[in-house]
């Protein structure tokens, strides 16, 4: 009889084959079709990940989340193929032989294998320091995406891939619930990782659904989306500590930028929710909102200021211009991009995540990729409340309105 499958001994194999030459060996006989096939089955040649994905996905399915499936809104089910299935089919319709079928290839088995990480990361808990086991699922999304691979990004780190791996509709909707309390419970350093792609996620999932969903109807915002806002006081709450404890030692640079961003973005959506009369959502919260409150309005003046410099412009990227349903799908677009091209994508989600460092060639490239994606979801929109509206946009004017109708909120007397 086999051992079960552990955390250690998950990461023991993928380091085996993102290390060396092994996804090398694995594409040298491949095509798109036995290559999706190989996804289907967990199998390649010399190689099986289907103890590791059946036994990993199984734990997770009994923690609420299917990771591997999308959800069907119009049909609510989940999808009877997972997603790297899902596009490896899309890739077999439209990416044909040619030079560039290496590079395809490539990408779909680093998208396949993203997902077995994004399975691993939410395993970070079964054994061990979860602190320690996030550590060295990032380290493994370094080897995912190093010089071994097809080079296309993902994400940054174990937190966001954790993030992806929940994006979509659950049915067990206390799932969330039961995984903030283990998040809470980590250091700090990955809470506020986690915290500064989770603003901005949330924060962008928020204002598009605002605007196309719920026709700028605040109180039906709140009401569907009640199992975000305590994910999102959380984030808004752990960010507002750090910028409290580097206002009060004078650092500043990148990591405080990046802070105050994190900030202005996660309460853009709702920004009365956290410094005014607090949604039902939040009620059993209510210590967690009222220190953010009271370290909002100790460092107002300065914060407020600070907020200032982060106003969207035409001249450089700001994740506040960028609306989008789900980070999964946005992902998902990323990745289909590139396979049509033939050329991988070198940012990653988290690059779209933040303006900072602001301007030069890398803005330019957030700006590119953002508006790319932003004309795909053009060209297919989904229907929304009877009108065909696309599910990404980037829109500086836009992330202006936002802004101006933040920043007039946070200046209101706290209540």
């Amino acid at each position: 009889m086999k051992p079960e499958v552990t955390f250690a001994s998950a990461c023991t194999s993928l380091e085996t084959i993102l290390g060396g030459a092994t996804r090398a060996r694995i594409l040298a006989s491949q095509r798109l079709k036995t290559l999706r096939d190989g996804f289907r089955s967990n199998s390649f040649p010399g190689v099986s990940l289907q103890r590791i994905v059946k036994g990993l996905d199984a734990r997770t399915r009994d923690d609420g989340f299917h990771v591997l499936h999308d959800w069907d809104g119009k049909a609510d089910k989940l999808n009877e193929d997972t997603i790297p299935v899902e596009v490896a089919n899309y890739a077999m319709e439209h990416c044909g032989a040619g030079p560039s079928e290496k590079t395809v290839l490539a990408i779909l088995l680093d998208y396949y294998l993203f997902y077995v990480l994004a399975l691993l990361a939410l395993r970070a808990w079964d054994e061990g320091d979860a602190n320690d086991n996030l550590d060295r699922v990032s380290r493994l999304l370094l080897e995912l995406q190093g010089p071994s691979g097809s080079g296309q990004k993902f994400v940054d780190d174990a937190e966001t891939l954790i993030l992806v791996a929940i994006a979509h509709f659950e049915p067990d909707v206390r799932a969330y619930d039961r995984l903030l309390e283990k998040v809470n419970a980590l250091d700090e350093a990955h809470r506020t990782n986690l915290a500064l792609a989770h603003a901005a996620i949330l924060a962008s999932h928020l204002r598009f659904g605002f605007e196309a969903t719920y026709g700028r109807d605040i109180l039906e915002m709140r009401k569907d989306n009640a199992p975000d806002y305590p994910w999102l006081l959380t984030a808004l709450g752990t960010l507002m500590e750090s910028y409290a404890r580097m206002a009060e030692n004078g650092v500043h640079g990148d990591a405080r930028d990046r802070i105050v961003e994190g900030l202005l973005n996660g309460l853009t959506p709702d920004p009365r929710a956290f410094v005014g009369t607090p949604p039902a959502s939040l009620a059993a919260f209510e210590e967690q909102r009222s220190r953010f409150c009271e370290l909002f309005q100790k460092h107002r003046p300065g914060l407020l200021e600070e907020l200032e410099r982060h106003r969207p412009s035409e001249e450089a990227y700001s994740p506040v211009s960028f609306f989008f349903n789900f980070p999964h799908n946005l992902l998902k677009g990323v990745v289909i991009d590139a396979l049509l091209r033939g050329e991988p994508w070198k940012l990653s989600l988290n690059d779209l995540l933040t303006g900072i460092p602001r301007g030069g060639t890398e803005s330019e490239s957030r700006v590119s990729l953002a508006t790319t994606m932003m004309g795909y979801a053009r060209k297919s929109p989904d229907r929304i409340r009877g009108r065909l509206v696309p599910v990404i946009v980037y829109d500086p004017r836009a992330g202006r309105r936002a802004f101006t109708d933040t920043m007039r909120r946070l200046g209101e007397p706290l209540t």
